[in-house]
């Protein structure tokens, strides 16, 4: 048997706040809470599951002291809308609270860098939706 991939974890200050954002941003759903930490997913895994197949992993949002201490993360969420363009995507997520992030990207690049409300970046991707 081989390992899972079964949540990212993501430090911060307010989990709750995160999660709400992400829940938002991703259409999940807070599958756990307890005291200073969050967890959402587009599923309730179960053990069963997991040790079944790769499932999609879980976001689990964890409250630390520490704010965030480098200028780009090592590691980021990719996101691609699946309902509307790239722009429409961007400008969805400005509403609800993210902004665009400069990490010294090609200007040209053919995706749009953005960070969530706790300055954490990730990138919005071509769109999936179905061209008409």
């Amino acid at each position: 048997m081989t390992s899972r991939f079964t949540e990212l974890v993501v430090d911060c200050h307010d989990p709750e706040g995160l999660a709400d954002f992400w829940c938002r941003v991703l259409d999940f759903k807070v599958i756990d809470r307890g005291e200073g930490k969050v967890e959402i997913g587009s599923w309730v895994p179960t053990v069963e599951e997991v040790r079944a197949r790769q499932m999609p992993p879980t976001l689990l949002f964890l409250q630390v002291p520490e704010g965030k201490t480098v200028r780009k993360n090592r590691l980021h969420l990719d996101v691609s809308p699946v309902d509307r363009s790239t722009q429409d995507e961007v400008t969805r997520l400005l509403g609800l609270g993210a902004t665009t992030a400069d990490v010294g990207q090609d200007p040209d690049a053919s995706w749009v860098v953005m960070a969530d409300p706790e300055g954490n970046e990730f990138c919005v991707l071509r769109t999936l939706a179905p061209q008409e």
